[in-house]
C-alpha cells in the first residue's frame, strides 16, 4: 500500500515538474525570440547607416543586396544574443512576479533556482550553439561579406548622366547634356571633352541625338547629330611651336562609343581574405598563433646573430687590424693614425652606426607588426569562448533582476537592460582595444567584462532567493523617513 502511495505521489511529483517546466520555457521562449530580433534589426540598421554612402548610387543587383544584408544580419548574431537573452529573461520573469505567479510557485515549495533550472539548461543549450555559429558558420559569413563589401567599395558609382551637369565617372571624358527627353534616351546641347591625351585637345559638340548602352551593358553609345568635332593638333614636328594646327570637321551624324568595363561588378578571389583572423575558427587560429611565435623566435635570434657577426665582430677585426700596424699594439691608437687613416676610421665607424640603426629599426617594425598580429589572433580566439561565457552570464543578471523587480512588458525591462548591455559593451570594446595596442593581456582584454558582470549575477541570484527587496522604493523612502523623522522632545 505504500509502495503503491510513493509511487503515485513521484508520479503526480513528476508530471508537475514537468508541467512547470513547460510553464516556464512557454514564458519565457517567445519574449526570447521577440527580443533577439527586435535586437538584430536595431543593429542591422545601424550597420546600414554607416554603410549607406557606398551602396547607394552603384547599380547593385537585388540579388547582391540581399545576399549582402543576410551577412551582415548573420554577422551581428553574436552581439545581439547576449541583449536579447539578458532583455528576454528580464522580462519573462518580471511579468512572472508582477503577476504574482513566481510567489505562488514558491509557495507550493519551489526554490528560485528549481525555477530557473529549465531555463538555465535552455541557456546552456544556446551557449554552446553560439559557440558553435562563433567558429564554423561566423568565419564563413565573415570571408563573404568582406568580400562582397571590398567589391563593392571599389566600384564605381552607377552611369548616371544627368542634364545640366558635366558628368565624369568615365575616365579621360567629360560629359554635357544640356536636356534630355522623357524617354531617357533622347539628348540635346551635347558636349563631350577628351582627355585621353593628357588635355582638351579634342571637343565634340552636337546639337541632339541619342543615349543607350548595349545589351551586355559594356559599353555606353551616343549617336549625335549635327555637330562639329574641335581637334588641336600634337607637337609632333616641332615642339617649340606656338601655334599649332587646328582640325575642324563637321558632321550630320556620329557615333561615341565609351568603354563601361569599369562599371562592372568585380570578383574579389576569396583566399585574398582567408589567413584573416576573422575567417578563422578556433583550430586553424591555434595553428597560426604557433606559427607567429615560432617567426618570433626566429626573427629575434637572427637579429641578435646578425649584430653579433655584422657589426660587432666586423669593428673589432677592424681595429685589431690596425693596432697590428702600429709598434707596441697601444690602446690610444686612434692618435697615433695619420689623417687620411683616421678619417677613414671615422667614416667607417658612422657608416657600422648608421648601417646598425637601420637594421634595428627594421626589425623592430617587422616585431612589432608580428606580434600585432598575434595579439589580433589570440584575441580573436578568446573572443569565441567568452561570447558563450557572456550568455550565460546575462541570464543571470536577468532572470533574478527581473524576479526583484517585478515588471514585465517592454517598459522597465528594457530601460535596466540597456543599461546593463551598455556597460557591459563599453567595458568589451574598451578593453578589446587596449589588447589590440598590447596595453593589456589579450586574456583580459577579452574576459573583463564577463568576469566584471559574473558576480553582479552571483549578488542578483542570492538577493532573488532571498526575496530581497532591492529595488522596491516604499523601503527606501520608509527607512529615510525614520532617518530624518525628527525626535519629539523631552518633557
Amino acid at each position: 500500500m505504500n509502495t503503491r502511495w510513493n509511487n503515485s505521489n513521484f508520479v503526480q511529483r513528476f508530471a508537475g515538474l514537468k508541467t512547470l517546466h513547460r510553464f516556464t520555457l512557454k514564458a519565457y521562449l517567445l519574449p526570447f525570440l521577440l527580443t533577439f530580433f527586435i535586437a538584430l534589426f536595431v543593429l542591422f540598421m545601424q550597420f546600414l547607416w554607416k554603410w549607406v554612402d557606398e551602396l547607394v548610387g552603384k547599380g547593385l543587383d537585388w540579388i547582391v543586396v540581399c545576399q549582402l544584408f543576410f551577412y551582415a544580419s548573420l554577422s551581428l548574431v553574436p552581439l545581439a544574443l547576449p541583449l536579447a537573452i539578458l532583455l528576454s529573461s528580464l522580462m519573462s520573469f518580471g511579468n512572472l512576479a508582477e503577476h504574482y505567479e513566481l510567489a505562488a510557485l514558491k509557495a507550493s515549495g519551489l526554490s528560485l533556482q528549481r525555477i530557473m533550472s529549465p531555463l538555465i539548461i535552455f541557456t546552456l543549450v544556446i551557449s554552446l550553439t553560439a559557440f558553435y555559429f562563433s567558429n564554423n558558420v561566423l568565419p564563413w559569413v565573415n570571408l563573404k561579406m568582406s568580400r562582397m563589401m571590398f567589391d563593392i567599395t571599389n566600384q564605381k558609382p552607377a552611369l548616371h548622366i544627368k542634364e545640366g551637369v558635366f558628368y565624369n565617372g568615365i575616365d579621360n571624358y567629360s560629359i554635357y547634356v544640356g536636356k534630355k527627353g522623357a524617354d531617357e534616351k533622347t539628348i540635346k546641347n551635347v558636349l563631350i571633352y577628351d582627355h585621353t591625351n593628357d588635355g582638351n585637345n579634342r571637343v565634340i559638340a552636337a546639337e541632339s541625338g541619342t543615349m543607350e548602352s548595349t545589351s551586355d551593358k559594356k559599353s555606353l553609345l551616343l549617336n549625335l547629330k549635327n555637330g562639329c568635332s574641335y581637334e588641336e593638333m600634337a607637337r609632333e614636328k616641332d615642339p617649340d611651336m606656338h601655334s599649332l594646327p587646328f582640325l575642324r570637321n563637321k558632321f550630320k551624324e556620329q557615333l561615341v562609343r565609351f568603354d563601361l568595363s569599369g562599371f562592372k561588378p568585380t570578383n574579389t578571389n576569396e583566399n585574398l581574405f582567408k589567413e584573416q583572423h576573422q575567417m578563422l575558427n578556433v583550430r586553424q587560429l591555434i595553428s597560426f598563433m604557433d606559427t607567429f611565435r615560432r617567426e618570433d623566435l626566429k626573427l629575434r635570434s637572427e637579429f641578435h646573430k646578425t649584430m653579433e657577426d655584422v657589426y660587432y665582430r666586423n669593428a673589432e677585426s677592424f681595429i685589431q687590424q690596425k693596432k697590428k700596424k702600429l709598434a707596441g699594439g697601444d690602446s690610444d691608437f686612434v692618435q697615433k693614425l695619420n689623417k687620411q687613416d683616421r678619417h677613414m676610421v671615422l667614416e667607417s665607424a658612422i657608416g657600422m652606426v648608421h648601417s646598425a640603426k637601420g637594421s634595428v629599426d627594421a626589425r623592430i617594425s617587422e616585431l612589432k607588426n608580428n606580434t600585432e598580429t598575434s595579439v589580433q589572433f589570440e584575441v580573436e580566439l578568446h573572443k569565441k569562448f567568452a561570447l558563450s561565457f557572456s550568455c550565460l552570464v546575462m541570464f543571470f543578471i536577468g532572470a533574478p533582476l527581473g524576479a526583484i523587480i517585478r515588471k514585465g512588458g517592454l517598459g522597465m525591462p528594457v530601460i535596466v537592460s540597456l543599461l546593463f548591455f551598455v556597460v557591459y559593451w563599453v567595458i568589451s570594446i574598451s578593453f578589446e582595444k587596449m589588447a589590440k595596442e598590447s596595453v593589456v593581456n589579450p586574456i583580459i582584454g577579452v574576459w573583463m567584462a564577463p568576469a566584471l558582470l559574473f558576480p553582479l549575477g552571483v549578488f542578483f541570484t542570492y538577493k532573488a532567493t532571498v526575496d530581497s527587496a532591492l529595488f522596491d522604493v516604499d523601503v527606501y523612502s520608509r527607512f529615510f523617513k525614520r532617518m530624518f523623522q525628527a525626535k519629539p522632545a523631552k518633557v
